[in-house]
């Protein structure tokens, strides 16, 4: 009997409509059922299955740094796939060599990479690293996110993510993010590693006091302690720097890296420093897609654009024009705007993100509901003035939208 005779349908509606019930009828639900469904991107634009266009200030979450379809990524990625696929662990890939050497040379500092697929297996890998000190106790943040594998769910610090898996794998601990005092009353000699975000960007783009990464060097310093850093979504030039660690001078033990790294494609990379660097030995650890030639071809590519069109420097003025432009609106609904470089925190007066989330995209402007009361921005980093200037102009009709139907419910119900 043929799948298709089973009742399995492989072709159907090709609609918004059509394909979110295919959706539904196939993915399992661990997402809820996605806004639209995407069909087309170029640039800073994606399109959805029925033809209506949106300036995507989400960029898949700050992983298209390039934006959608970049031809520096096409070709690399084409010239790769048509020239060696993957090889698996057991040889040698050029571009997977050349993409550790070239991120090395960008922490200049001495080490050795790790790849894998994704952010979560890349803090994975560090969680193992951390085990192979011989300690056990790790501390983490509060609101901190790093992945949803056992190992790094257990450093995320969200309860309500955490608790349909517990018990978790570690000893660790929460304390307050940029709270160094807590830090250092939680860190021991018997604490293999700390973690960190330099910019909680699931918990609301949540930026810590001056100095805070500077403590945390300090006191895992002095304790013998992993100092990591979860640069996942602040690195690759999302705030204008190669890494925010760096621009900070600060210098981790390990960096996670992820999303703008592979500008689409799958990737994670966990960077290890001095005696860290030694501690994964053969069989300790492994991935079967670990720095697949075409992924890393890629990630090459991202890199090699990033340097050679300058978009270090225009993320730093690209996104001071949003924080200002935004900021200048005076919109009763905007309480600060906080973050770094592209990655960006509209705060809002009330809890009324999720239907700013909606408005914005009624009008063709992709954002995220990162909490009740923020909208997190992290466009393409190659946004132009222009498209900046476009959201702006839009945005107080979305703020209005939103504050307009909420209070409207509220009068209703009264």
């Amino acid at each position: 009997m043929s799948e298709r005779s089973k009742g399995i349908e492989h072709h159907g509606p090709a609609d918004n409509a059509g394909l979110t019930r295919r959706w539904q009828g196939a993915m399992m639900n661990n997402f809820g059922t996605p806004r639209i469904p995407l069909v087309r991107g170029e640039g800073t634009k994606v399109w959805d299955a029925d033809g209506k266009e949106y300036l995507d200030f989400l960029g898949g979450i700050a992983v298209n740094s390039l934006g959608h379809a970049h031809p520096a990524i096409v070709r690399a990625v084409s010239d790769q796939v048509a020239t060696l696929g993957h090889v698996s662990n057991f040889f040698v890939a050029e571009p997977t060599v050349a993409l550790a050497e070239r991120l090395l040379a960008l922490a200049g500092r001495h080490g050795r990479v790790y790849f894998s697929n994704s952010g979560a297996e890349a803090n994975e890998a560090a969680f193992k690293i951390g085990r192979l000190t011989g300690r056990t106790h790790m501390v983490a943040t509060a609101g901190g996110f790093h992945g949803r594998t056992m190992g790094a769910l257990a450093l995320t610090g969200q309860p309500a993510k955490q608790a349909p898996f517990a018990p978790l794998p570690g000893d660790v601990d929460h304390v307050p993010y940029g709270d160094a005092e807590a830090l250092r009353a939680a860190v021991t000699t018997d604490t293999a590693l700390v973690i960190l975000e330099p910019v909680q960007g699931e918990n609301g783009v949540v930026v810590p006091p001056p100095g805070y990464l500077q403590a945390a060097r300090e006191i895992t310093a002095a304790t013998g302690t992993l100092l990591v850093l979860d640069e996942i979504q602040t690195g690759i030039g999302r705030t204008g720097h190669w890494l925010e660690s760096l621009a900070q001078g600060v210098e981790a033990d390990i960096i996670t890296l992820a999303k703008g790294l592979g500008g689409g494609l799958p990737i994670g990379a966990t960077l290890a420093f001095g005696p860290a660097a030694d501690l994964l030995t053969p069989g300790a650890h492994g991935s079967t897609f670990s720095g697949n030639p075409v992924v890393c071809a890629g990630a090459l590519a991202v890199l090699d654009t990033i340097e050679a069109d300058g978009i270090l420097d225009h993320v730093k003025q690209v996104g001071e024009r949003l924080r200002a432009g935004i900021e200048a609106l005076g919109h009763p609904l905007v309480g600060q705007v906080r973050g770094a470089g592209l990655l960006l925190g509209i705060v809002l007066t009330e809890p009324l993100a999720p239907k700013v989330q909606q408005a914005a995209q009624d009008a063709g402007l992709l954002v995220n509901a990162v909490a009740p009361d923020v909208i997190r921005l992290a466009p393409p980093l190659i946004v132009s003035d222009d498209e900046a200037d476009t959201f702006l102009r839009r945005l107080p009709a979305v703020l209005h939208s939103a504050l307009e139907g909420a209070h409207g419910e509220q009068r209703s119900g009264d």
